[in-house]
């Protein structure tokens, strides 16, 4: 009973929050890839609103443009909230000002699109290393 405690709580969870479908696919994909059950939500309000209805996630990757509310502003309302997954900011063109920005939401991380399995696999760790 122990070893299926034990595998459940190593079971790591995703958010995937972006509003191109294409790149929901890929990143849904990659992590579907790593067997990292993860869902997939088209902006920041959404995903404000999935944990609102109570669910957590050990890894948020939040793209920073987004209509309705943009990642920055999610990222802020979920730390607001008490949300203390790993979240990783996905964006493919932003200013040292905008990433800035961006971190001081509340970011862990910032990656830079394309998203690869390497890029995931150096965020994962960092989620197996402070669990």
């Amino acid at each position: 009973m122990a070893q299926s405690n034990k595998e459940k709580s190593t079971k790591i969870t995703a958010l995937v929050v972006d509003d191109d479908m294409i790149n929901r696919t890929i990143h849904h994909r990659l992590l579907d890839n790593l067997g990292i059950e993860n869902e997939v939500v088209g902006n920041g309000k959404e995903a404000v609103d999935v944990h609102c209805s109570g669910k957590n996630f050990d890894l948020i990757l939040m793209d920073k443009d987004m209509p309705i509310m943009n990642g920055i502003e999610a990222t802020r309302k979920l730390r607001e909230m008490g949300i203390r997954s790993l979240i990783a900011g996905v964006s493919s063109r932003s200013t040292e000002q905008e990433i800035q920005e961006f971190m001081e939401a509340g970011l862990d991380d910032y990656l830079e699109k394309p998203l690869t399995m390497s890029k995931l696999v150096t965020i994962i760790r960092k989620i197996d290393s402070n669990g």
